[in-house]
């Protein structure tokens, strides 16, 4: 079918955020309303505010869209700015059109000239978003813990205090976190107010508490060192989020919930995939289901690598990248590293054969550390002789992502 001369690609101001509303139902199959759900609309508003939000109308009628949000995030350390990716949709009619990949495309463009070179998504679909570029970053792992499975750590010093309105120590101690954790995002207000908007979705079950809490750990000296999100739902305790800077600060958490053993039967919770849940209890049966969750793209490449921190201070290598999307990315990078200063030089449009060779998934899942080079060359994502492979495990930095973010 042919795209219709009516249609027009263009921003979409808050004003226009009903229409935005109304595709999400649709396309998402959930129930939101304009005048009711103000909690969820307000803080939508705020990210139309101050994100960018794209969209094709069909005679001002919203057919289409993606929301673009600032954010930044860890990457081995170096702080880069992140554009999240969210609200994509099309109504069924309009998906034969070639309109969502003509608006992540602008969507790119845009990103690229405001020095945003990695995009984070949540895919409704891994194949589909393959197909433009983005590739698996992060597991979430989900656990199940009975009641009798509960750890108890003895002679913990400190307190653990439930917090009501005050949350500087909780946010304090979470920025001190994601500075220290390769793939975390840097949270502004945007991600804050989402944090605490997790709630909104439970809340519409009647007649159960579901309101999220928060508990912070605090040592001798007064110094909050983790933190617990977490609800009391129909006799079952769930953790949103729990996060520490010392291990003294999870085992007095852990303690925290143990002492909800009489009111509850289960724990369940979700933390970011390589976390190790099951090992650190005294039982490790417990139940656990690790899945994908977070994917990436790199939009310019160039500009990505020459921020990027290599763990060797001097080196030479060629990289053949495939990138279908963005021509800008799609051709042959020569990086040299002398005493620790990076040079990015495209040498050529086209991809020279005597190469490491790559498409842009690769490229994104291995830079991250998501996976290793002797890996993806294995399955043959990557392809290259043995000295380029043993280089490029030697020169990454060796830490996989964790992201416990959604947006």
């Amino acid at each position: 079918m042919g795209r219709s001369k009516e249609l027009v690609m263009r921003e979409i101001p808050q004003s226009e955020i009903g229409q935005s509303i109304e595709l999400l139902n649709y396309v998402f199959q959930i129930s939101l309303s304009i005048n009711k759900d103000r909690l969820f609309v307000n803080a939508k508003s705020k990210q139309f505010d101050e994100g960018l939000a794209l969209g094709w109308f069909d005679r001002e009628q919203l057919v289409a869209q993606v929301l673009n949000l600032p954010f930044q995030v860890n990457i081995h350390g170096t702080i880069y700015d992140m554009s999240g990716m969210t609200a994509v949709g099309t109504y069924p009619e309009y998906s034969s059109h070639g309109l969502m990949h003509t608006l992540m495309v602008e969507s790119m463009k845009r990103m690229r000239k405001e020095g945003r070179y990695i995009a984070y998504l949540f895919p409704y679909s891994i194949p589909y978003y393959r197909k433009k570029g983005f590739e698996i970053m992060s597991d979430i792992l989900e656990y199940q813990v009975k009641d009798t499975q509960l750890p108890f750590y003895r002679n913990i010093p400190g307190q653990v205090r439930r917090m009501k309105d005050d949350f500087s120590d909780l946010r304090d101690v979470y920025n001190r976190y994601a500075r220290n954790t390769h793939g975390a995002m840097k949270r502004n207000a945007i991600a804050w107010n989402e944090k605490f908007q997790e709630s909104y979705w439970e809340e519409k079950f009647e007649g159960s508490d579901t309101k999220l809490q928060a508990a912070v750990y605090y040592d001798d000296d007064g110094l909050a060192l983790g933190y617990m999100f977490y609800r009391i739902m129909e006799e079952d305790f769930y953790i949103d989020e729990l996060v520490y800077l010392k291990e003294v600060a999870r085992k007095a958490l852990w303690n925290f919930v143990h002492a909800h053993r009489s009111m509850i039967y289960h724990v369940y919770g979700k933390t970011s995939g390589n976390d190790a849940i099951a090992f650190l209890m005294e039982d490790s049966e417990i139940k656990q289901n690790v899945s994908p969750y977070f994917m990436a793209r790199i939009i310019d490449v160039q500009k990505f690598l020459e921020r990027f921190p290599f763990a060797r201070s001097n080196f030479h290598i060629r990289i053949a990248l495939t990138d279908t999307l963005l021509e800008w990315n799609h051709g042959t990078f020569e990086i040299t590293v002398q005493s620790g200063e990076v040079t990015i030089e495209k040498v050529s449009n086209e991809l020279e054969s005597n190469t490491v060779q790559m498409t842009i998934q690769t490229f994104v899942t291995m830079f991250l550390g998501y996976k290793r080079p002797t890996y993806l060359h294995s399955i043959e994502r990557l392809k290259g002789d043995a000295a380029s492979v043993d280089l490029l495990e030697a020169i990454l930095p060796n830490a996989v992502p964790s992201f416990i973010d959604y947006f």
